[in-house]
């Protein structure tokens, strides 16, 4: 899509949503095409793979610590504490 087209989409400033699409870029999320004075983006699908990765990661292991500390909980419990 092109630049302008996602801004439309959003309540937010043209360059608000260049800086966002400028980090999203960064973080190799998107691409950006240029075609005279447009500018066309797309998804890197690679990179949402790196992200999910990520994600996955921090939710087992918060998921992993949260199911241990209910689990605690509930032994104190049944010991009357």
């Amino acid at each position: 899509m092109r630049a302008g087209d996602i801004a439309g989409h959003f309540k937010l400033t043209r360059p608000a949503i260049s800086q966002h699409l400028r980090a999203l870029a960064d973080a190799k999320l998107i691409a950006e095409r240029r075609e005279g004075t447009s500018r066309f983006y797309r998804l890197r699908a690679e990179g949402f793979e790196a992200l999910r990765g990520f994600l996955d990661e921090f939710w087992n292991d918060r998921l992993a610590t949260l199911k241990f500390a209910v689990e605690e909980e509930a032994v104190r419990k049944r010991r009357g504490r």
